[in-house]
């Protein structure tokens, strides 16, 4: 697998449109903080790690309002074959704030807002509406 965020994204949005409960994808750090984020943002309920012996599993809960899910829309922006960096004043909001945009900076994954506030800028890794 070249792209593991893209895969965590897609399985999110696919189990979303599937009305599944929960979503289960290997875990690695990256994927644990982007989750960490959601939760924050309250896009999805809560996340659990598994632990196992070859490798561990990241166990997310999703959120419904009513028949509707938390989230519509998922956009990775910058890709293994075109990364896009960001300073921390041009850094996109998402559907003029009402969506995220995570960036990964010095300081760890951040959204949108938290960047722009902390004065840091990095990689755009994806918007979340």
């Amino acid at each position: 697998m070249t792209d593991p965020i893209a895969d965590m994204l897609a399985r999110i949005k696919n189990a979303f449109l599937a009305k599944h409960k929960e979503v289960v994808m290997p875990h690695s750090k990256v994927k644990e903080s982007i989750a960490k984020i959601l939760v924050d943002s309250k896009y999805i309920k809560s996340f659990e790690v598994v632990e196992k012996k070859p490798q561990s599993d990241l166990v997310l809960s999703l959120i419904y309002k009513g028949r509707l899910s938390m989230i519509s829309g998922v956009q990775r922006i910058s890709k293994p074959g075109r990364r896009l960096y960001s300073t921390a004043d041009k850094v996109p909001s998402s559907l003029n704030g009402y969506g995220i945009t995570i960036v990964s900076t010095s300081k760890g994954l951040l959204t949108d807002k938290e960047a722009r506030q902390q004065n840091v800028g990095g990689e755009l890794i994806c918007q979340i509406w």
